[in-house]
């Protein structure tokens, strides 16, 4: 089971200082957290994570269960940290940014280790396919169904 938005949006608050035990935030400053952190995983793209997208910024569920693999979180809301930060007037630690760095090297090395969500259409089969040999069709055709995507949950 990932982590929930709620669960990314505090651990985003508790890097630049601002935690929800001793800063108490406003409906208005976790909606803005949460359109950052939609528009942030959305310019992730070519790697894989789960992430259920809003249709609009209104409509966001905080405790939406990202699904998100665990190798990715601390990606997430350190960068979304380092995105919010200025908004509040914090500075970052060079800690920070340098960890942040290291979580999406590691996404993206764990991403280009996971087999590929998509399959090839289908090819012409090339001049070695003779009738002869037992085959009759010029095409070959793919071997598993067609990948899907389910609602809003899309896979990056």
């Amino acid at each position: 089971m990932g982590w929930t938005k709620r669960q990314f949006v505090a651990a985003a608050f508790e890097e630049i200082g601002l935690a929800d035990y001793v800063f108490d935030l406003s409906p208005d400053q976790i909606q803005s957290c949460l359109v950052r952190l939609d528009a942030m995983v959305g310019r992730l793209k070519g790697l894989f994570i789960h992430w259920p997208f809003s249709s609009s910024p209104s409509d966001t569920n905080l405790d939406t269960d990202t699904r998100c693999p665990d190798y990715a979180n601390e990606c997430i809301f350190l960068n979304l940290a380092i995105a919010i930060a200025p908004s509040y007037g914090k500075q970052i630690s060079p800690d920070t940014r340098k960890n942040a760095s290291d979580a999406y090297d590691t996404v993206v090395s764990w991403s280009a280790s996971l087999p590929p969500t998509r399959q090839t259409p289908a090819m012409l089969s090339g001049s070695g396919n003779k009738p002869w040999r037992g085959s009759r069709t010029i095409n070959i055709e793919p071997t598993v169904e067609p990948l899907s995507v389910k609602g809003n949950d899309l896979i990056f």
